[in-house]
């Protein structure tokens, strides 16, 4: 069992950077919610704690906190702007409104003069005015109290988030607290993870067969290796293809995963799904009909395979954090296969990824022979092309935005950007082709770069590529006059349109 750190949750947008940087670090962490019991805590017997930042203002009566035993427990403990607050304040200390917020990046100079200072993320109004008995101030801004300890307890704050990528050397100071604090070996190893569910379902499943929903994403597309490799020609696979894939896709994943030892059941539903959203313009209203449209599609094709014990998802650890933390192995839990009803019925599910960051879920493909197309896929929406397209989908439109996605694709392929696609807009512009007027839908082009998809910057790709794209869309696909780049950052926009 590889040594734990915990993740104590206070509603931190942060949380599962932190996570991952522990275990980036080779230390296993797990994220719990921040009111857990000291009773689990010492079950658990983690070699330190971690406390999220939060929104909210410690002092208030209804504000969450964590049970202030943990600090008696002898476990090192590392809060973290919203965590470091809270530790002061059920110490002793005073947390008050500072005079004026600290919102990016903020000059921390540290209090012994061999440290030099840096540039660290701060995202806070409150402050730490007074520090509990025992606590000495180790670094500070020019408004607060950055970073505190009390080494004979072990207790340590930050008032700045050392896991995200604008702190300097922020990882430095997560390895320090796992090392020289916690103690820590580093013996957290994907490998052991691997073999351990594979040993795990292979005594679970035995000679029975296993039915998973495949997408063609990486989740899904893991879960299906790593089950193969488990239980060899035990698993059978639903691929629904709803029409809404990317230009060749739907054939693609059909042929890699046609060489594996599994049952693949390929559904080409893109009549029935063009029919289910038609006239259809508002985006949610979108994703709901085609996530429906989706589980009706699966429950009729499982029916036809008789008896099926097992049911398997791709279900990977953000999805549990996201819905509250449960890791109860039931259907109703989770919707990673577009939340199934209950008239399909199966004795357990499976979900051999739900330990693992997308990250680590992408190392685990490398390992098990997944093709590097697959393993960086990049995110791609469960309703597909239909929610980038702006208004109605129609078939001609999905044609317009396939050439234009795969034109994008072919030229920026290699260029180490994180995600990239067209959107066809519901504007129309007038045009020239030809010396005819033409008035057609304007194609955005979307490129971003980003580390966590919590934020992202538009990806500053040269005029020359611009033009080029610009001309070639233009020129390919006659029906587009127009093509115009997407420059918004995120925040204030998101990543996708819809």
């Amino acid at each position: 069992m590889s040594e734990l750190v915990l993740v104590l949750d206070f509603g931190g947008q942060y949380k599962e950077l932190i996570a991952r940087a522990v275990r980036g670090l080779s230390v296993y962490s797990e994220i719990r919610n921040g009111n857990i019991s000291v009773e689990e805590i010492k079950r658990l017997s983690p070699i330190g704690i971690i406390l999220t930042g939060g929104p909210n203002s410690v002092y208030l009566p209804d504000s969450p906190k964590c049970d202030p035993e943990i600090f008696a427990l002898g476990i090192p403990v590392l809060g973290i702007c919203y965590g470091m607050q809270m530790m002061c304040h059920l110490l002793g200390g005073e947390v008050r409104r500072g005079e004026c917020g600290e919102y990016g990046r903020v000059l921390v100079t540290p209090s012994e003069a061999e440290y030099k200072p840096f540039y660290a993320l701060m995202s806070h109004t409150d402050i730490v005015a007074k520090l509990p008995t025992g606590f000495t101030t180790t670094a500070t801004t020019e408004n607060c109290i950055a970073a505190c300890k009390n080494a004979e307890k072990k207790l340590y704050g930050v008032q700045f988030h050392p896991e995200t990528e604008l702190t300097d050397d922020g990882i430095e100071h997560i390895r320090a607290f796992l090392y020289d604090i916690c103690g820590a070996t580093g013996d957290y190893k994907l490998d052991d993870y691997l073999y351990g569910q594979i040993n795990n379902i292979r005594a679970k499943v035995g000679e029975k067969d296993v039915l998973l929903a495949l997408s063609g994403g990486v989740d899904s597309s893991v879960c299906a290796a790593l089950l193969t490799k488990a239980v060899p020609g035990q698993l059978k696979c639903i691929f629904v293809d709803h029409g809404f894939m990317r230009k060749n896709e739907g054939d693609e994943i059909e042929q890699t995963f046609s060489n594996k030892n599994l049952h693949l059941i390929r559904v080409n539903a893109k009549d029935r799904f063009l029919k289910k959203i038609k006239g259809v313009t508002d985006p949610e209203a979108k994703r709901k009909l085609i996530g429906e449209e989706f589980i009706r599609v699966f429950e009729e094709e499982a029916a036809k395979l008789g008896e099926i014990t097992f049911l398997a998802q791709g279900t990977i650890y953000p999805d549990i954090v996201e819905s509250g933390g449960a890791h109860g192995a039931t259907i109703k839990s989770h919707h990673n296969v577009g939340g199934l009803p209950e008239s399909i019925s199966f004795d357990e599910l499976i979900e051999p990824l739900s330990g693992l960051f997308k990250d680590e879920v992408r190392v685990i493909g490398e390992k098990l022979g997944l093709s590097e197309k697959y393993i960086n896929r990049q995110p791609f929406p469960g309703p597909g092309l239909a929610i980038r397209i702006m208004g109605e989908v129609t078939e001609d439109k999905l044609n317009v935005l396939r050439e234009s996605d795969a034109i994008l694709r072919e030229e920026l392929d290699g260029m180490g950007l994180n995600q990239y696609f067209t959107v066809l807009t519901n504007t129309y512009s007038v045009g020239v082709k030809g010396d005819y007027r033409t008035y057609d839908p304007v194609v955005a082009i979307r490129a971003v770069l980003t580390n966590d998809f919590m934020t992202c910057k538009c990806a500053e790709l040269p005029y020359e590529l611009l033009f080029k794209l610009s001309a070639r869309i233009t020129n390919e696909i006659p029906s587009v006059s127009r093509v115009v780049y997407d420059i918004t950052s995120k925040p204030p926009a998101t990543v996708e349109w819809e």
